[in-house]
């Protein structure tokens, strides 16, 4: 199996019920030993802002994520302005920026709206309810050829799919530190 990008994500809470234990400090220590890019909610409902994201640019050299639902353009650039090298884009093909956002469609057959060249990222989780979409990775990746990156429900590095390009780990960000650096 080669060697995925691992994006490491600092969340505090989400609006499906998880709140963490540690605090967003101790959560950002962790993300910034095994992640090769560190993931920063903007969004409320996942304990976010873009004031977060400032507060990281200055913590690390590592690139940064600004990971929410960017609406609009106008959040895009916000995020940028913030200090984020990249900025995750959820159900809809931004306008500026395409080169340093990683879109997220809802279902499957957005894929094929998406230029060839963008980075995708397929989360395991419907962000309407927080349950597991019916739509598989597998079958993302059966239709999607560019790079892609495999979100949610990863708890272990036995939970990385062979074809993704990266993984985004959030929730279970401790326990897949400490199966990474066992394996």
């Amino acid at each position: 199996m080669k060697k995925q990008l691992i994006i490491a994500e600092v969340k505090t809470k989400s609006p499906f019920g998880f709140s963490a234990e540690k605090s967003w400090d101790e959560l950002f220590t962790i993300a910034e030993k095994i992640g090769d890019i560190i993931s920063i909610h903007t969004d409320p409902r996942w304990g976010g802002s873009f004031e977060l994201v400032k507060k990281a640019r200055v913590m690390t050299k590592k690139p940064i994520l600004a990971k929410g639902i960017h609406a609009t353009d106008t959040e895009i650039q916000k995020a940028i302005d913030a200090g984020a090298d990249y900025v995750l884009v959820v159900g809809r093909i931004p306008k500026i920026h395409i080169d340093k956002c990683l879109i997220e469609p809802l279902r499957l057959a957005e894929l094929k709206n998406i230029p060839g060249e963008s980075k995708v990222v397929w989360n395991s989780r419907d962000l309407k309810d927080g349950s597991l979409k019916k739509e598989t990775f597998e079958e993302a990746r059966k239709v999607w050829n560019g790079w892609l990156c495999q979100a949610s429900n990863i708890q272990t590095i036995a939970d990385i799919k062979g074809g993704a390009d990266a993984i985004l780990v959030g929730t279970h960000l401790e326990e897949c530190a400490k199966s990474l650096e066992a394996n």
